[in-house]
């Protein structure tokens, strides 16, 4: 009896301990947001041209990568490097552009000056220079001097990796999915990198090697958010047969909306941990990973690569209806006739 009693103790502590699923959105949600696509297009477009004129005015700030310039690799012989005081000391010999990343030890220095104008004997005075105020403190392990030869080729593959991308992407998607499909993912991802590349202009953040792989990193994030979007909507779309498009794209957002507040916010706070202490060396690469994957790539997915299936004709063959069905209904039998009595036969009496 006290077996018995114990087990029952614990079938009853199983299940009442039973732990629930965290749930961030109701199962439920119907929030409307194909009623926001006359807003965000018109929106949109506006931020575009806007983008596209901070291009050309004031432009990109080009990083040393990409305009050239001297590349010197020094070790403190003393101990761990102050940044602070060997910043100080470099910004008074007047050379532009000088940057300082601290990589490998905490004594290893990795200074970067920007192109002098005066050719090959400008660059090696700026580096006797640096060697004449930092002194015998520090060992130069390496110096190297990267013209604008070295640069414009860097900026053209640069180039040509982000539209090689753009068009592996277009090719991938019009074989997973229809030429709609692959033609509103391709819009997206232009726009993201348009505002992302106005972002970069107003802000005059350096344009560098770590810019380009933020692009690149944004291009492929912005992808995976809405191909996740455009998977649901094609399963809607063999699914529910006469429910209306703007209804049908409503219901497969909010059908991913849990999984996409989740990625969303975690990559938010990797990307703000990084902005905030990640230090200068990948301040460009994190400050451009917030604005286009967080801002941009959110907004994009939701408001311009949803709803721009219904502009180039996704679903045109299907009979709409504006009250949503679950599923076909299944045929209802015809009600069977009442059978006719069958006639009495009655016996004729003989006489």
């Amino acid at each position: 009896m006290a077996a018995a009693a114990g087990g029952s103790d614990l079938i009853r502590f199983a299940s009442e301990t039973n732990l629930r699923h965290l749930r961030i959105v109701p199962d439920n949600t119907k929030f409307d947001f194909m009623r926001f696509r006359r807003v965000s297009f018109p929106m949109s477009a506006l931020l575009s041209i806007i983008a596209i004129l901070l291009y050309f005015h004031p432009g990109l700030n080009l990083g040393i990568d990409f305009r050239g310039g001297t590349l010197i690799e020094v070790q403190e012989k003393s101990g761990p490097a102050d940044l602070a005081k060997m910043r100080a000391t470099l910004s008074q010999l007047n050379l532009g552009d000088v940057q300082l990343q601290q990589f490998g030890g905490p004594e290893n220095v990795l200074i970067r000056i920007s192109e002098q104008p005066g050719g090959e004997t400008a660059q090696q005075e700026a580096v006797a220079k640096v060697k004449g105020a930092l002194g015998e403190s520090v060992e130069y392990r390496r110096v190297e001097v990267v013209g604008p030869r070295v640069s414009g080729e860097l900026l053209s593959y640069g180039t040509i990796g982000i539209m090689l991308a753009i068009g592996g992407i277009l090719l991938y998607l019009w074989f997973r999915f229809e030429w709609q499909f692959a033609l509103g993912a391709m819009i997206a991802n232009v726009h993201d990198l348009v505002l992302t590349i106005g972002f970069m202009s107003l802000s005059q953040i350096d344009f560098d090697l770590t810019s380009i792989a933020a692009l690149l990193t944004i291009l492929g994030y912005s992808l995976n958010d809405t191909v996740v979007i455009y998977d649901r909507i094609r399963e809607m779309l063999r699914r529910y047969k006469k429910l209306s498009m703007p209804d049908l794209l409503n219901t497969s957002i909010n059908a991913t909306l849990s999984r996409s507040i989740i990625t969303h916010v975690t990559v938010t706070l990797s990307l703000l941990a990084l902005l905030l202490f990640g230090g200068q060396a990948i301040h460009s690469f994190t400050a451009t990973m917030m604005f286009g994957v967080v801002l941009v790539g959110t907004y994009t997915s939701v408001f311009i690569a949803s709803p721009i299936l219904i502009y180039l004709g996704v679903g045109t063959g299907r009979r709409e209806s504006e009250e949503p069905e679950e599923a076909e209904k299944p045929r209802q039998p015809k009600e069977a006739q009442p059978r006719k009595p069958a006639r009495e036969v009655r016996p004729v009496a003989r006489r």
